[in-house]
This record gives C-alpha cells, sequence and structure tokens, in this order.
C-alpha cells in the first residue's frame, strides 16, 4: 500500500467522475485518497472512505497526498498546479496545460527546482481511432506523408454553461478546448513544424470566444498538416485523413470511451474501448509493383489507463513521459499566437 501513487483530484465533476477516477480506481499503483468538493458532497457514495475537502488549500496541504491531478476550469490550470508543486506533489494537468507557453515554462522549471513531476494529461492519445492511424502510419503503407486532416467537429448552436469555455477569459474558446487535443495529436505524430498559419472565427449568436478554428502546419519535409474543429457541424467529415506517396487513410472518430464510461461502464469491464462493429478505417495503397489494394483497418480496444500508465512510469521508474515539454510549449505557441 504505501508505494502506491496516493492521489487527490481537483475536482469531482464530469471529468474527475469520468476521465479520471474510475482509472486512478483501476490502475494497481494508484490509490484516490482525495478529492475537492465544495458544495455537493458525493464522491462517497462512489468511492466509500475517501477524503472530501471544501477548498484546493485543504487537500494539498494532505501530507498522504503524492499526485494532484489538476482538472479544474482552464484559466485556474496554472495557479493551482503552481501551488501542488510548491507543496511538493507531483502533478497531472488537464488540457490545456496553461493558457500561455510562459505559464507552462514556469511550471516546468517548478517542477525541477522541487525535485517533482508536471505532467501533461493528453488522454486523447490513447483513443482508439488515433492509435489507428498511428498503427497505419508505423506500416509505411501510405508512403511518406504529404498531407495530413485532423478534424474534431461537433454541432453546438447555443452557447455553453460552463464560464470558462465560452467567456472571454484566459483559456477559453475552441481552440483551447478541442484544439489542444488536435495539435497535440499532429505533434506526437509529426513533431513541432517550421511554421503555421490560424484561422478563428466566433458564428454562434452572442459568441463571446472562438468556435471555429482551422490551423495550417507546414514542416521542413513539405508535409502540410490542415487542423479543424467547429461546433456548426451537423454531418461531421472523417475525423482523420493521410494522403500519402503511396496510400490514403480515412478514418471517423469512432472511440467510444466516452461514451461508455458516460453509461457507467468501468475500464476492465468486458467490451471497453471495443469500437463498433463496421466503424473500421479504410486504408487505400499501392504495392511495390503499384497493384492497388484497399483494406479495412480494425482499431485495437483502447483504453485511457495507459496515461495513467505512463505516469506510473515516470513517478516510480523514472521513465520518460510520452508528452514532452518541448511539445507542450510548442503547442502552446499555437494556440497563443
Amino acid at each position: 500500500m504505501k508505494n502506491k501513487i496516493r492521489t487527490g483530484l481537483l475536482s469531482f465533476g464530469m471529468s474527475g467522475k469520468i476521465f479520471h477516477a474510475p482509472f486512478v480506481k483501476a490502475h494497481p499503483e494508484f490509490e484516490l485518497v482525495a478529492v475537492v468538493e465544495r458544495t455537493q458532497k458525493r464522491a462517497h457514495e462512489y468511492y466509500p472512505g475517501i477524503k472530501s475537502y471544501a477548498s484546493v488549500a485543504e487537500l494539498l496541504n494532505d501530507d498522504e497526498i503524492d499526485l494532484v491531478i489538476v482538472n479544474t476550469p482552464n484559466n485556474t490550470h496554472y495557479e493551482f498546479a503552481l501551488q501542488a508543486l510548491r507543496n511538493k506533489k507531483h502533478v497531472l494537468v488537464e488540457k490545456p496545460f496553461t493558457s500561455t507557453s510562459e505559464e507552462a515554462a514556469h511550471l516546468f522549471r517548478e517542477a525541477a527546482k522541487n525535485h517533482c513531476h508536471v505532467l501533461p494529461y493528453h488522454n486523447r492519445r490513447y483513443d482508439s481511432d488515433f492509435l489507428s492511424v498511428k498503427k497505419v502510419l508505423e506500416s509505411e503503407k501510405t508512403g511518406q506523408p504529404v498531407e495530413v486532416y485532423f478534424r474534431f467537429e461537433r454541432y453546438k448552436y447555443t452557447i455553453g454553461e460552463k464560464r470558462f469555455k465560452e467567456e472571454a477569459i484566459p483559456g477559453s474558446g475552441l481552440q483551447y478546448d478541442l484544439g489542444s487535443h488536435l495539435l497535440d495529436g499532429v505533434i506526437s505524430l509529426f513533431g513541432i513544424p517550421r511554421r503555421w498559419h490560424k484561422t478563428l472565427g466566433a458564428y454562434r449568436p452572442g459568441s463571446e470566444v472562438d468556435d471555429y478554428v482551422h490551423i495550417h502546419l507546414e514542416y521542413e519535409n513539405g508535409l502540410q498538416v490542415f487542423v479543424k474543429t467547429s461546433l456548426l457541424v451537423l454531418s461531421p467529415q472523417p475525423a482523420f485523413v493521410i494522403n500519402g506517396t503511396r496510400g490514403t487513410y480515412v478514418k471517423d472518430r469512432t472511440d467510444v470511451q466516452e461514451k461508455q464510461l458516460l453509461e457507467g461502464m468501468q475500464p476492465g469491464d468486458p467490451g471497453f474501448g471495443v469500437e463498433e462493429e463496421h466503424r473500421e478505417g479504410i486504408l487505400t495503397w499501392l504495392d511495390d509493383r503499384d497493384v492497388k489494394h484497399t483494406e479495412k483497418v480494425a482499431a485495437a480496444p483502447a483504453s485511457y489507463l495507459g496515461i495513467f500508465e505512463a505516469v506510473y512510469q515516470t513517478l516510480r521508474h523514472h521513465k520518460p513521459y510520452p508528452v514532452t515539454e518541448a511539445q507542450i510549449l510548442a503547442q502552446l505557441n499555437i494556440l497563443e499566437g
């Protein structure tokens, strides 16, 4: 028990209930110790014996806690992560990591100063659809990538209730919400671009923030990557398109983990992270004799346990964390630019 990573959650809203607590509980090397609940005290109904604090400061002063998960509103990530590091806690920070690259760089310096780790939480690297794209690229059947499209599209005409997403405050807007996921995926696969151009728009009536984002990323080898996210797409296009010198891969957004978690399924349950039937990606490629092939690519089952395993390996075995400081700084340079 003493070697488990004793973990505290700064919020028990949707992200805490859905994206964090179930995986902390499911991973044998973690223990969920405490949570911050300012008003309703509900965590004990799911996790008997858990400590429920009324404030972030109370949780950060708990000497039992090794790791703090910062899953509070976007504009608080920097402040709370900094407080946690100064309390000698390791920190796992939800996206967006911070609102600016300057804040992010300060957190990394503060972590080193306090001999702690500050780790970005980018769970979409462990989506089944994204992992299928990674697998196809590693197979090299598409040849050298030439043109890539990453999309995350929804239809949400009305203004949402979450202030930190909809009001003109640091870290708000669609580019910081879904755009950070897309940029992280692109940078993790293709590296840091040499230059980029960004177009933002606000089209919903009364919107104070961007609800349309288009980013064109250019790479040294000539690769062109187009990132798009919008809240006004009633019929979403394929989420991933890879056009290469020898083939094309097309994949819809098909990961089911969020839907399953909202329905009450838990990591490790039969069928968890398994895509629905007939949602395979389509790979079209030329072999060495220029014969055209078309095949369906079924994605392997996926689980966000992967990111908690990465956290465990970094904290306990000092292995490099997959989301690097350089990647986060590059992402934030684009978002804030």
